[in-house]
């Protein structure tokens, strides 16, 4: 047994050093590497984000209140709210205006859509035609007896019943849209006019019809 002793002591030595070498060297090494709980880094360096300047200047003290200067930027918004409404409603309005002009007659057309004539050129009793908006305009001066006579025709014997003096301005003037370069008489339909426009005979079933005119002056009219 003493003969035999240092030889185990030596084997038991031999044994605790592979232990604590596998322990220190090997398996505790292992597990380190192994799992992902075992490294820990220290971010000593890491930059916590500033706002400062993106933030208004009554809220940068984070030992003040936010609700002192609630209404100053209140206020502030409801400038900057109430000043883009008022520049939109302002670029709307100029889109409609522009819409509604770019739908509206161009000044060459509305141009033609008048006609200056000058009564001068007409002798009493006579009348004189015109082109207007591709129809024929009738410009008659008529004479005191055409006058008094067309006053006094009965509504009752006409087939649109129209009382001179609701056809004419000035009675000494008829101007009146015709449907026949030819005067107050159609002769395709065969239907006759009297000298204030209205149908006597024929077929037609209305007056001939009796534009938009003024008169600027006593030898001037303008119609349209």
């Amino acid at each position: 047994f003493k003969t035999s002793a240092p030889t185990v002591l030596a084997k038991l030595e031999t044994r605790l050093l592979d232990c604590v070498g596998q322990i220190m060297f090997g398996s505790q090494i292992s597990f380190i590497i192994v799992s992902p709980g075992g490294i820990r880094f220290a971010h000593t360096d890491f930059k916590i984000p500033d706002f400062t300047d993106y933030r208004r200047p009554e809220v940068v003290d984070p030992n003040k209140s936010s609700q002192d200067s609630s209404e100053g930027r209140r206020s502030f918004s409801y400038i900057v709210t109430g000043a883009s409404t008022v520049v939109i409603l302002y670029a709307a309005k100029t889109v409609v205006t522009q819409f509604v002009s770019s739908m509206s007659a161009s000044a060459d057309v509305l141009a033609l859509s008048k006609i200056e004539i000058k009564l001068g050129d007409i002798p009493e009793g006579k009348n004189m035609t015109f082109k207007w908006g591709g129809k024929p305009l009738f410009v008659r001066h008529r004479t005191d007896k055409e006058i008094a006579s067309e006053a006094a025709v009965n509504l009752a014997e006409l087939r649109d019943p129209e009382h001179d003096k609701d056809r004419t301005i000035n009675p000494r003037w008829v101007i009146v849209l015709g449907v026949y370069f030819g005067g107050y008489y159609c002769p395709c339909h065969g239907s006759h006019y009297d000298a204030s426009g209205r149908i006597r005979k024929g077929p037609a079933p209305l007056n001939l019809e009796a534009p938009f005119y003024e008169f600027p002056d006593d030898d001037t009219v303008i119609v349209g």
